[in-house]
């Protein structure tokens, strides 16, 4: 029973600093976009990268003997 007395404050005190952050998140703008995120995954670019170009004009160097 007497723990009752320590541990009831202690979850008050939790829940109001849950509810203040939040709070604080709701107004910083944590949740203006959700969809956004989203969208730019769907529309990230797939394409395959150009080979580079030094690979193209430089010959493989044969040693004759």
């Amino acid at each position: 029973m007497e723990s009752l007395y320590i541990l009831i404050p202690i979850s008050i005190l939790l829940a109001f600093v849950m509810a203040y952050f939040f709070w604080w998140s709701g107004k910083s703008g944590q949740f203006d976009d959700l969809e956004g995120p989203a969208h730019r995954i769907i529309m990230d670019d797939d394409t395959p990268a150009a080979p580079p170009e030094s690979a193209d004009k430089e010959a493989p160097c044969q040693k004759s003997d």
